[in-house]
């Protein structure tokens, strides 16, 4: 498998995507919602819609797992999985911390991840086995050796009200135990932001596979740990995920761990 065109194409249907995001950005938007508070637009429709026409002029048999368009059948062992637009919301609101998010699975392992920020322009990247990058230059996660020391990032669910309490308990040991914590609103950006070192930490949980797995292997390439609260390897599939720079990830996981009452 050709790992170098994959990513080419995969960076030239993201920024075909960013095109039509930043065309839109901070104007009147037809606003839909998926549930009371899990907002699409048309920037969604139509930033999926470039990004997928890209991928199929180069592979048309090549699987698809997109966010707002769900499953395209193809080669089983070829699979992009696509977020058109993370952080709907912050889009929506005219705030420019969102990305398109792009990652390609051979023989269901993640082996591309690119994560675009079109108003920035920050372009993370990377291919398994050989790093990651920032605008092309190589990042790493941070030093930071306790949580005290740390700057955290998380997220909060779209559904808050099933896992309030534990929800809340998380976030209130973090709170206290670490030098502060931010809510971004992308979590695509939250583990790049973890790869190269803005943060030092970042949990959440009830996530997508298009949300975490570009930005997974990016953090992962950089350097980071990532595993669910119990420690047990993350994979794209699952509800929790924690990721840091290594030396603060024990501590993290005492943080989030909650006793269950029988």
């Amino acid at each position: 498998m050709d790992f170098e065109t994959i990513t080419k194409i995969g960076l030239a249907a993201a920024d075909k995507g960013a095109g039509v995001l930043r065309s839109q950005f901070g104007k009147i938007l037809s606003i839909q919602k998926k549930n009371i508070t899990d907002l699409v637009t048309n920037a969604d429709i139509e930033s999926e819609k470039v990004i997928i026409q890209t991928i199929r002029d180069q592979y048309p048999g090549h699987a698809i797992l997109a966010e707002e368009s769900g499953i395209k059948s193809g080669e089983k062992d070829c699979q992009w999985i696509i977020d058109p637009l993370d952080g709907t919301t912050n889009f929506a609101h005219g705030v420019g911390i969102f990305s398109i998010s792009i990652a390609f699975a051979f023989k269901q392992e993640i082996m591309v991840g690119i994560v675009l920020n079109p108003e920035s322009g920050e372009l993370f990247s990377a291919t398994k086995g050989c790093g990651a990058m920032l605008n092309k230059n190589p990042i790493r996660v941070s030093n930071s050796k306790s949580v005290q020391d740390s700057l955290l990032v998380t997220g909060f669910p779209y559904d808050v009200k099933p896992v309030f309490p534990e929800l809340m308990t998380r976030f209130s040991h973090c709170l206290k135990a670490a030098r502060g914590i931010r809510r971004l609103g992308s979590a695509a950006l939250d583990l790049c932001f973890v790869a190269c070192g803005r943060f030092d930490g970042y949990w959440e949980e009830n996530l997508k596979p298009w949300d975490t797995a570009a930005g997974m292997l990016i953090a992962t390439e950089a350097g980071a740990r990532v595993t669910d609260f119990s420690n047990r390897p993350y994979g794209i599939d699952d509800y929790e995920i924690l990721a840091t720079n290594k030396q603060i990830h024990d501590e993290m996981l005492s943080l989030l761990a909650i006793e269950v009452k029988i």
